[in-house]
């Protein structure tokens, strides 16, 4: 390392490199640090372009394709390595996934080759337990000790554990050459915040809700103030489609149930909201009314699903003089739309004052405090803003992420909130590293 001046103390300044950089999260919170980025790497073109415009380098392409020679002498390495390999929104695939899950493998080999003092990896919280925790085991092995020679420490830290607010816990890996006696995750638990904080007021390009999601929210707050105040709205997911049905799901299931007595095995049940089987004709007509969860080719359940769907359905026995008048109104939905997620017991009965995400598991409601962690996958995942009756823009998401300080955004809404699901948040990095480096930024 070289030594250079700083107007506040002297401090050694560092190399550092930034793999799967996407929006350059490592980038800002290392150089704030006082770190000199000379290699980043970027498959996507419009990152790539978009990272040299806000960072001044312009990276390399598919890391998988740029020989070890041409990767420069550094003193930190940072990754964000792939994630959805391990996530457990996706099929869990991990290093069998042929197409993103090896690149881990990529690390090591530039570890090996260039021998950084230390390294920074970011990955999702499953990772630690993803195949019975033989993955997190395969990589302590990799780069521990016995492999690559780094001391290795671990942990889960979310945004909202320093002030900033959005529930997105990461399991960030440490690595270092010294033994890392003197290290200290840096001080970490839940801090009051306000999404507010980050919001703009009505902003003009904020993208509204569409006529579907808007009816379906009346829909349900429909529901919210039918439900008498003596009711506790539950905290488990609400799955209207359980509401009615009788189908089997405890000792077995409706795939096990075909399986031994053909499409007869489903005669006097009733599918999704009570509709009744056995006038359908066929298999498929009487499969397609089942509950989409009901139609898994499992001869049991898990246990979580058997507890959902029972609770589901107690509830509805408990409430159904209620409920039955409002029944009618989901049924023009799709799926995940007849799904609610009530994350703020004990607040007010009124859907439009809270945070709302469109997810794929149903509407999910929560509390001003929090945004809901942002998803790479989809657009439609972009946190609600009730009250306003439109998402997030991509300049809000940005502030969630501690990355509004970039000249730019990538142009398209959906390219933008896609690499904003998919970064690092550069303040809890760089509170990380500075303890790590120990450094304070310059």
């Amino acid at each position: 390392m070289h030594t250079t001046k700083n107007t506040a103390q002297t401090q050694q300044s560092f190399r550092f490199i930034d793999l799967f950089a996407g929006l350059g999260g490592f980038h800002v919170a290392l150089k704030n640090l006082g770190g000199e980025c000379v290699f980043a790497a970027e498959w996507k073109e419009h990152l790539r372009k978009l990272y040299e415009t806000n960072h001044g380098i312009l990276p390399a392409g598919d890391i998988t394709q740029v020989p070890l020679d041409d990767i420069p002498e550094h003193d930190v390495l940072t990754a964000g390595f792939p994630c959805q390999p391990f996530s457990k929104a996706g099929e869990q695939l991990g290093f069998e996934c042929t197409k993103q899950g090896d690149l881990f493998f990529n690390v090591v080999e530039i570890l090996d080759a260039k021998k950084p003092r230390y390294f920074i990896l970011e990955n999702v919280p499953n990772l630690l337990k993803h195949d019975d925790g033989e993955t997190w085991k395969k990589i302590q092995e990799e780069l521990g000790l016995a492999g690559l020679g780094y001391h290795i420490t671990a942990t889960k830290l979310s945004p909202h554990n320093f002030g900033i607010p959005q529930i997105r816990e990461r399991v960030y890996i440490l690595g270092s050459k010294e033994p890392l006696v003197d290290f200290k995750w840096p001080d970490h638990f839940p801090l009051a915040t306000s999404i507010t904080s980050v919001l703009d007021d009505n902003p003009s390009d904020a993208k509204r809700l569409s006529p579907q999601f808007q009816k379906c929210i009346e829909v349900w707050d429909a529901f919210i103030m039918a439900c008498p105040k003596e009711v506790e709205l539950p905290s488990f997911p609400l799955w209207s489609m359980e509401w009615g049905a009788t189908y089997p799901y405890e000792e077995e299931t409706p795939h096990a149930r075909v399986k031994k007595l053909d499409a007869d095995g489903l005669l006097g049940m009733k599918g999704s909201h009570g509709k009744p089987l056995g006038h359908l004709r066929g298999l498929d007509a009487r499969w397609a009314a089942l509950p989409s969860h009901a139609r898994t080719a499992q001869k049991k359940f898990p246990k979580w699903k058997i507890d959902f769907i029972r609770q589901n359905r107690e509830f509805y026995h408990e409430n159904k003089e209620w409920i039955d008048p409002w029944l009618p109104r989901i049924l023009e939905f799709p799926s995940s739309l007849q799904k609610l997620e009530w994350n703020v017991k004990g607040g007010e009965r009124n859907i439009w004052s809270y945070v709302l995400q469109f997810r794929a598991s149903g509407v999910r409601v929560k509390r001003r405090s929090t945004a809901p962690s942002l998803v790479a996958m989809t657009d439609t995942q972009v946190p609600v803003i009730a009250w306003e009756k439109r998402y997030m823009t991509p300049r809000e998401c940005a502030r969630l992420q501690c990355l509004d300080g970039l000249a730019e955004l990538p142009k398209l809404n959906s390219h933008a909130y896609e690499a904003l699901g998919n970064a690092v948040n550069s303040k809890v990095v760089q509170l990380v590293a500075s303890s790590l480096l120990k450094r304070t930024p310059t």
